[in-house]
């Protein structure tokens, strides 16, 4: 029986803070919220999560920044078109690989285990739930806008007065779309790495 959602943000490299957040879903507190860096952190918290078989996990999908160097590169990048002529657009340093496969392996290995693990995209997540603001994305007043929203909004009432780092929100963010898979609220959008990329139906 699945007692326990949990939300994983992971970054695109191990210097990006991941954040991972465990949600009990009988009483909708949250019980453990942490930050990793390296997949090494990952795997150890996989190794040493006792309710593994207990939980639906939901990853989000980390943005895929190897390419030029350049802030408006890295920036524009999620917003290129994507063409279906690849001969006519050559996909040069990975120009329109939108997102990383970093970790890709080890959930699907997990997966393979039986163990309910399913991918999202942090942006599209945040927009069926009603947690997008108009601040740019990651800053500060965002960050604050997600953390109220949680808070007042999602009802996690154990969140601090102090700012959360983002990760953390995000993974949250996870732990809420786990819980409305398993309601049959969810639907796969598309697959990376064979595995489901989930989000809202409404």
């Amino acid at each position: 029986m699945i007692k326990f959602s949990v939300g994983i943000s992971l970054g695109a490299t191990s210097a990006i803070e991941s954040g991972v957040a465990v949600r009990e879903i009988s009483t909708g507190k949250l019980i453990y919220v942490d930050k990793l860096f390296s997949m090494s952190d990952v795997q150890l918290f996989f190794d040493n999560y006792t309710s593994i078989k207990n939980s639906v996990f939901c990853i989000s999908l980390p943005w895929d920044n190897t390419m030029l160097d350049g802030k408006w590169r890295v920036l524009s990048k999620p917003y290129q078109l994507l063409h279906s002529r690849e001969e006519e657009f050559p996909n040069r340093d990975n120009w329109m690989q939108r997102f990383s496969p970093r970790g890709s392996d080890l959930f699907l290995k997990l997966a393979k285990e039986n163990i309910d693990i399913s991918r999202f995209e942090v942006y599209l997540a945040r927009q069926k739930f009603n947690l997008y603001s108009n601040f740019k994305e990651r800053s500060s007043a965002d960050c604050k806008f997600l953390q109220s929203a949680l808070k007042y909004e999602y009802g996690f009432d154990s969140l601090p007065a102090n700012m959360m780092p983002v990760a953390q929100l995000e993974a949250i963010i996870g732990c809420l779309l786990g819980e409305e898979k398993l309601k049959n609220n969810t639907k796969t959008i598309f697959k990376f790495k064979e595995l489901d990329v989930i989000n809202l139906t409404a």
